[in-house]
């Protein structure tokens, strides 16, 4: 099933956001692509207000997965953390990404444009896509101990 993808940076992420979403656009594993900002590189919207937009989006169902970029990535991962039901990582390696997904069923996959080189970042994006979460792995009882924290 093709994936849809919401991303989202702020102005140290633009450019790897503006190269990464025409890589995720011409996925054959991805169904859609919605950009929630920054628009330009000039624009100075703080990285919580695109983070949690993008957050809000995989928690309503609109988005199966988002990928969110700032200066180190550790920024919108934070503020992406802060919508219940989500679970966002900061992932500078091939390994860490993985394991984003295969131990953890992390929606959102958060990078620096400051800390990870561009070729990398699409490598990383592109195993991403690939990995699916397992529910009858050994993992989703750690998944659902994580969910638990959040309450009803």
């Amino acid at each position: 099933m093709a994936l849809r993808i919401v991303m989202g940076a702020d102005n140290a992420g633009f450019t790897y956001k503006e190269a990464l979403r025409k890589d995720l656009e011409s996925d054959d594993r991805v169904a859609s692509v919605t950009d929630v900002g920054v628009g330009t590189a000039e624009d100075d919207t703080a990285y919580p207000n695109v983070a949690v937009a993008a957050a809000e989006k995989v928690a309503r169902g609109e988005a199966d997965r988002a990928l969110l970029i700032c200066g180190t990535g550790l920024g919108v991962a934070i503020a992406a953390n802060k919508v219940k039901g989500v679970r966002a990582v900061t992932a500078h390696d091939i390994y860490s990404v993985q394991r984003s997904v295969l131990s953890n069923n992390a929606q959102v996959l958060c990078m620096g444009q400051r800390v990870v080189g561009l070729e990398l970042a699409r490598v990383l994006v592109k195993e991403w896509l690939g990995l699916e979460f397992d529910p009858a792995s050994s993992s989703a009882t750690k998944v659902d101990a994580i969910c638990a924290y959040e309450g009803d």
